[in-house]
């Protein structure tokens, strides 16, 4: 038990952004949600808290993410409740909910928090934040292309496409699957003795993703086993063709990794996922696909389905690895005060200011303190000007500006003439 005046600290996994990292978040934000406008993506808001059902429906009941990491709790009401793992689900959720897939076709996106009770690590947290991109009611290879062009144009946008690569898979549909599975079961079961205890367990229950297996003991039996393409039929193979052609007339440089697999049986056809090796072995920094078979699983009308997720904070890891990452400064005005009236006049000053500049970043010097020491704040802020007002100002109806990263001369003038100076800088 703490002790009654110890601090309180943050929940193991769970962590602080401060305030000298939430420019570099607010700079990833703002060229995302950009690129998303410039292709039409529409945000969607969704709830923190969803039923439990909910996701043993979607996810499955014998997966990790269900049987050891969620957070679930019953409410007053004895409801059974879970902090959300993931996104999709209660994206599809909220559209069946409000009819939102009926005969129409949506590009959604999200962003907030998620939670799972994994063993932190770099890059790996209980509480991370993440970008979610939903699209439905549509069936072609182009949505799917879109998808990645959207994606590769972020990266570029953010400066890191030379740290990632893209990786490209086609499951085929679940009929095709099934047969595959079958056969990948044959195989492995033939060599019992090479499998580790985790792949042991998913041989029953997901065999699939033995082939996604990080155990380098298991990396030749893995590449032996039998390619789920010669399972595929010619409408598959056709869809994933046409994909790989697009990318091709534009451009757009991709490995094909057959071992590239989901761990859920929903989803089908297109895999893709952006992996960088600047991260260790957190290095899978966007991961999507296409999962049509969801919709009808959650109660829906046979629908088509494909999006992605982003976790923020591996993203953020692979930003703060470049030189000089363009940031917004935080204050451009630093307002000096000394005086009781330059107090009270200066306070007048900043809020016309404000009313008349919009977007302006000014912070007024709260607290008192000497004009030296007001100073060394202002300039701590980092902001470019000092904005001046003494009560010798104030008498004079004048207030001084002075440059802080020049060695421009300190200006007086008038308030009208200060407020026009600054509309021009």
């Amino acid at each position: 038990m703490a002790k009654k005046n110890q601090s309180v600290q943050a929940v193991r996994g769970m962590h602080d952004i401060l305030p000298e990292q939430s420019p570099h978040w607010q700079y990833a934000e703002n060229i995302i949600k950009d690129v998303l406008a410039s292709y039409s993506y529409s945000e969607i808001r969704l709830p923190i808290v969803e039923k439990t059902e909910l996701f043993k429906r979607s996810i499955g009941e014998v997966t990790d993410i269900v049987e050891k990491e969620m957070y679930t709790f019953d409410d007053r009401n004895s409801d059974s409740l879970t902090l959300r793992p993931e996104g999709t689900a209660g994206c599809l959720r909220a559209c069946l909910e409000h009819g939102l897939l009926h005969n129409q076709v949506h590009r959604l996106w999200y962003y907030g928090p998620m939670f799972r009770h994994e063993r932190p690590q770099k890059g790996r947290y209980r509480q991370f934040y993440q970008l979610g991109v939903e699209t439905y009611g549509l069936a072609g290879p182009d949505i799917d292309a879109e998808l990645i062009l959207l994606t590769d144009r972020m990266w570029k946008k953010l400066g890191i496409r030379k740290k990632v690569r893209l990786e490209l898979n086609t499951l085929g549909t679940i009929e095709e699957r099934l047969v595959y599975r079958e056969k990948l079961l044959e195989y492995f079961k033939l060599h019992l003795e090479l499998l580790d205890e985790d792949s042991l367990r998913r041989l029953e229950t997901n065999p699939l993703r033995i082939l996604d297996s990080k155990n380098r003991d298991m990396k030749h039996l893995i590449q032996n086993a039998p390619e789920l393409m010669e399972y595929m039929g010619e409408e598959s193979r056709q869809h994933f063709e046409n994909l790989t052609q697009t990318l091709d007339d534009l451009g757009i440089e991709y490995v094909l990794n057959s071992r590239l697999v989901r761990g859920l049986d929903y989803y089908g056809k297109t895999v893709f996922e952006w992996v960088t090796d600047d991260l260790g072995s957190q290095g899978t920094i966007c991961a999507g696909g296409r999962y049509d078979g969801l919709v009808e699983q959650l109660g829906g009308r046979a629908n088509h389905a494909i999006g992605f997720a982003m976790g923020m904070e591996r993203l953020l890891l692979l930003i703060e690895q470049l030189d000089n990452v363009p940031v917004e400064r935080t204050v451009d005005i630093y307002m000096i005060r000394v005086g009781a009236d330059a107090e009270k006049a200066g306070m007048r000053l900043a809020e016309k200011i404000r009313n008349e500049i919009d977007g302006i970043k000014l912070q007024v010097n709260c607290g008192g303190g000497s004009f030296k020491s007001q100073f060394k704040k202002a300039d701590k802020s980092g902001a470019e000007y000092a904005l001046i007002i003494g009560d010798d100002e104030v008498s004079r109806g004048e207030v001084s500006l002075k440059p802080l990263r020049s060695n421009q001369e300190q200006k007086n003038m008038s308030q009208g003439e200060v407020i026009q100076l600054i509309k021009a800088l």
